[in-house]
């Protein structure tokens, strides 16, 4: 797919808390990116990880939107509470991004949303990122995660955050919809990705470092782009999740949480964020590849 966005068809063809189930763990902090050493997801993240159709299935329904103001001029918003995006209704020039009205940091939150069928072209990106993230670009690019004030995976299956770029997951097929979950850990600092009910691993850490307020941010390049917001809900902080950070501030790998010799319900609950998968592949010159 070359630069310019044009309109394709689709191809033929003393632990005495109840231990509910909760998040696992990634680092990103202000100003570094991700590196291959500490951005640690499976290869093969949708065959090996668990499918989860709601995360936060125990917390409440939380009736976040899009920002009208936060937005590029590219993006029109419509449908229920304005909950649907479309990006470049009529062509595309450029990258449009949008911000959601939701701050982050300090909780826990899922949102899920639904894309149409138009999956094609530079980028197109989900994830989150500050006040100061660019939310347009006269150029095709990957806009989320550029600098330091974003986090965000493409379309392509790459993550990127200060303008490192890191292969996460397959690519997603080309003019077939889709429906992607992100689940923000404020309180172990994480960012987790969701493809079609299938959890694909932490793609990001260090979250609950950064100081300025964080936010739900979506971006495409191709032309008549949509998205919706179809769910979100939000966790209570409560005593249960703060013990758990304290404990595994203790306790880096599975091999030490088994030699606890703890109940199975806490082991389990206990072991959701850790991650001790492979390093992630970074991508050098990602911008003159084609594939991959």
């Amino acid at each position: 797919m070359s630069d310019v966005e044009i309109e394709q068809q689709p191809d033929p063809a003393h632990l005495a808390v109840v231990m509910t189930p909760r998040r696992r763990r990634h680092s990103g902090r202000r100003g570094i990116g991700p590196t291959a050493q500490d951005a640690k997801v499976s290869k093969t993240p949708t065959s090996a990880s668990p499918s989860r159709s709601c995360p936060l299935a125990h917390g409440t329904k939380d009736n976040w939107t899009w920002s009208n103001r936060n937005r590029s001029n590219e993006v029109v918003l419509s449908g229920p509470n304005f909950r649907t995006v479309h990006f470049h209704p009529n062509w595309s020039k450029g990258t449009a991004g949008v911000q959601g009205k939701r701050p982050l940091n300090n909780g826990r939150y899922y949102w899920e949303l639904h894309v149409s069928q138009r999956v094609f072209g530079t980028s197109i990106m989900f994830g989150i990122g500050t006040r100061s993230a660019r939310l347009h670009a006269n150029a095709f690019r990957n806009m989320l995660g550029e600098n330091e004030h974003g986090w965000g995976l493409s379309h392509k299956g790459v993550l990127w955050h200060n303008g490192v770029a890191l292969l996460y997951t397959k690519r997603f097929r080309e003019n077939h919809s889709t429906q992607i979950g992100v689940l923000f850990d404020g309180i172990e600092g994480t960012l987790t990705y969701y493809k079609d009910g299938k959890c694909l691993g932490v793609a990001f850490r260090g979250l609950d470092k950064i100081e300025e307020p964080l936010y739900p941010i979506v971006c495409s390049t191709a032309a008549k782009t949509e998205m919706t917001l179809k769910s979100a809900r939000r966790e209570f902080v409560n005593l249960q999740d703060r013990c758990r950070a304290v404990i595994m501030r203790r306790v880096r790998s599975s091999s030490q949480l088994e030699k606890l010799k703890l109940p199975l319900p806490i082991r389990a609950y206990l072991s959701e964020v850790i991650d001790d998968k492979e390093p992630l592949r970074q991508v050098d010159n990602y911008d003159i590849l084609c594939d991959f």
